[in-house]
C-alpha cells in the first residue's frame, strides 16, 4: 500500500505546482461572462474585452468570487460596485491605458 501512496503524492504534488489551476481558470471565465456586460455599457466590442481584462487580472481572488456568483442575473449596484472599485485601482488604470484606452469610469 505505501508503494502506491509515494507515487500518488507525487503526482499530487507535481500537478500542485503547475500555474494553471482549473478552477481558477473556470471562476475567472465566469466572473468574466459578469463584468463583459457591464463595461459594454460604456465600451464597444474590443475596448470592452481588454477592460475586463485589466479588471481580472486587478482582482483579488474574493472579488473574482463574489463576482462570479453573479452569473446568470442582471448586474446589481453591489457588481457594478465591485466593478467600479477594481477599475480605480493604479494596476487596473496602467493596463487600461497600456491597452489604448483612455479613462473609463462606471
Amino acid at each position: 500500500m505505501r508503494c502506491l501512496a509515494l507515487p500518488l503524492i507525487f503526482v499530487l504534488a507535481v500537478s500542485a505546482c503547475t500555474t494553471t489551476n482549473p478552477v481558477e481558470q473556470i471562476t475567472r471565465s465566469t466572473a468574466k461572462t459578469v463584468i463583459l456586460p457591464v463595461v459594454q455599457q460604456r465600451l464597444p466590442g474590443p475596448q470592452a474585452e481588454a477592460v475586463t481584462v485589466c479588471i481580472l487580472d486587478n482582482a483579488s481572488t474574493d472579488e473574482i468570487l463574489l463576482l462570479a456568483k453573479d452569473v446568470g442575473t442582471r448586474a446589481g449596484t453591489r457588481t457594478v460596485q465591485t466593478i467600479a472599485t477594481i477599475l480605480q485601482r493604479p494596476g487596473t488604470v496602467q493596463c487600461v491605458l497600456g491597452a489604448g484606452i483612455p479613462g473609463v469610469s462606471l
